[in-house]
């Protein structure tokens, strides 16, 4: 398993195949793109998890995360959110939030997240706000 930063391109097609692929490709992209940090994970030269960070003063949010459906369960994705959690800390941010969907709050359970606030949907999908304190 390789963990590295990557670039905003190279995040689209797995988030595309994993959050939305009912949508077109676009709906996946994020303005702050440009700006933000990507990470990803590779497994034999194929990128198989992603994650963006936005970076604002003290706080990042954690967006478009996803891991093909074939990589899930393996341990990839919370080897991906322990990459970026270290590099957060060693940035010095405080603390971590992400919109998470409701169908994924137990992972994000299991990593030190807390859900906040009310139930909100995106495109039916129900999410919840979390947070974790770095």
């Amino acid at each position: 398993m390789n963990i590295k930063q990557i670039n905003a391109e190279d995040v689209l097609p797995v988030r595309h195949q994993v959050l939305w692929p009912e949508k077109p490709i676009e709906f996946c992209c994020v303005d702050e793109d440009v700006t933000g940090m990507h990470f990803g994970v590779y497994l034999d030269q194929r990128l198989v998890s992603v994650a963006s960070i936005y970076i604002d003063g003290t706080q990042a949010r954690l967006r478009k995360f996803a891991t093909l459906n074939d990589y899930q369960g393996k341990g990839i994705g919370s080897a991906l959110i322990e990459y970026v959690l270290t590099y957060l800390r060693e940035s010095r941010i405080q603390y971590l939030w992400c919109d998470a969907r409701e169908s994924a709050g137990s992972f994000y359970q299991r990593l030190g997240f807390k859900a906040f606030g009310e139930r909100f949907f995106k495109s039916s999908v129900p999410y919840f706000k979390m947070g974790l304190v770095l």
